[in-house]
């Protein structure tokens, strides 16, 4: 076993006939202990349940306490039941780079929990870090260039350009109920005249979980950033909009600019420490959001993964 291999998160399997029904009794019979055996474990994934799309809304409420709808939230989905969604819906020849959900955000999801509803034809792991064995992996020169934050820039528009809407991104159609949202998170904005919105926040780049006190790597620079998407789509970006104007965009708190050389390192340090969960159908993975970071492989065929979220 590999040093990248000694930890995986601990898997259960099925002991009788399966099902929601099963998994339901598994999880509500350990009562909060199944709390801790999260936390000390930091992943659980869910074998041989054979989990239906119809059932999932009981196993949900099971795993997750209380259902966060994904408001502020800057990858592609689309809600599909009672605040489920699909995975990120990047195209499928690409790896989706390690992050802590919501990590940019005044506040985060404690728990993500996914389901396999098709299976992948090849590839389409989900990967997981241990987040403090990525902030340990990173330079000391990057992790002391991080110590004072980050600030996080948004550009949405109004329902026409690159990236997503306003109106997607808060689930509203309103700008009074973006600006109540924003107003208790600690950003700034400003309404452009196309009608779209810029939505800056400084965050830190690192936190320590609530209960186990664990310094964990926890910012989303490498996915913000220009270079985390690699040489050619950062070239073709910068052909048609100027930074200040890409829908997101990522620099330290004081406004300088993150050195590439950072970011790719970043990105690179926490794919290569990372456990493939592979998936088949009627699979689940609950996490913990702040002890692991998660990520997506690339796939052949149909794969549908939904996820839901809690506080």
């Amino acid at each position: 076993m590999t040093d990248t291999q000694a930890w995986s998160p601990l898997e259960l399997e099925a002991e009788g006939v399966g099902g929601a029904e099963e998994l339901i009794d598994r999880v509500t019979g350990m009562g909060e202990a199944f709390g801790k055996l999260l936390v000390a474990e930091k992943g659980l994934v869910f074998r041989g349940f054979d989990v239906t799309p119809d059932a999932l809304d009981k196993v949900l409420d099971a795993l997750l306490p209380n259902r966060l709808a994904y408001v502020h939230g800057n990858s592609p989905r689309t809600k599909v039941g009672s605040n489920v969604y699909t995975s990120t819906e990047y195209p499928q020849e690409f790896t989706i780079s390690m992050h802590n959900e919501m990590s940019y955000a005044h506040a985060w999801p404690s728990r993500l929990a996914f389901y396999c509803q098709v299976q992948p034809g090849s590839g389409g792991a989900t990967p997981v870090v241990d987040a403090a064995r990525w902030l340990n992996s990173l330079d000391d020169e990057v992790r002391q260039a991080f110590a004072g934050g980050v600030r996080y820039v948004q550009n949405l528009h109004d329902g026409y350009g690159l990236g997503k809407s306003w109106q997607d991104t808060f689930e509203t159609t309103s700008r009074e109920e973006v600006e109540a949202f924003l107003g208790g998170t600690g950003a700034t904005w400003e309404w452009k005249a196309d009608g779209g919105i810029r939505v800056s926040s400084v965050r830190p780049a690192t936190t320590r979980h609530p209960e186990t006190g664990e310094e964990v790597w926890f910012n989303q620079a490498d996915q913000w950033h220009p270079a985390g998407l690699g040489d050619d789509t950062a070239a073709a970006l910068a052909q048609i909009l100027p930074e200040d104007e890409l829908p997101q965009n990522v620099t330290f708190a004081d406004g300088s600019p993150i050195p590439a050389e950072h970011v790719v390192q970043i990105r690179d340090r926490g794919l290569e420490n990372a456990v493939n969960v592979d998936w088949r159908t009627g699979d689940l993975l609950l996490i913990d959001n702040v002890l692991l970071a998660h990520g997506r492989r690339p796939f052949t065929g149909d794969r549908r993964v939904l996820v839901a979220m809690s506080d």
